[in-house]
């Protein structure tokens, strides 16, 4: 008598619908959500603006960020 290993089955049934979540189904165009867009958009600008504020002092060596001289001390925060 022979034992079969119900792991085997639910593994291809595993593997089935997560290719149903990212295979493209026949005649329809793939579009993204307009929230997951959104969310890129800001994740994307949220890690220039670190990458620029940690890498701000390489910048001004190289030219391609200003001195905080040229601004207007009533615009700076108290």
């Amino acid at each position: 008598m022979q034992i079969q290993s119900k792991a085997l089955p639910h593994s291809f049934s595993l593997r089935r619908s997560f290719q149903s979540f990212t295979a493209p189904r026949q005649g329809q165009a793939e579009t993204s959500h307009p929230l997951l867009l959104l969310a890129v958009v800001v994740l994307v600008t949220l890690f220039a603006i670190v990458e620029v504020d940690l890498h701000s002092a390489q910048l001004q060596a190289l030219g391609l960020l200003g001195h905080g001289a040229g601004i207007d001390p009533v615009f700076l925060s108290p």
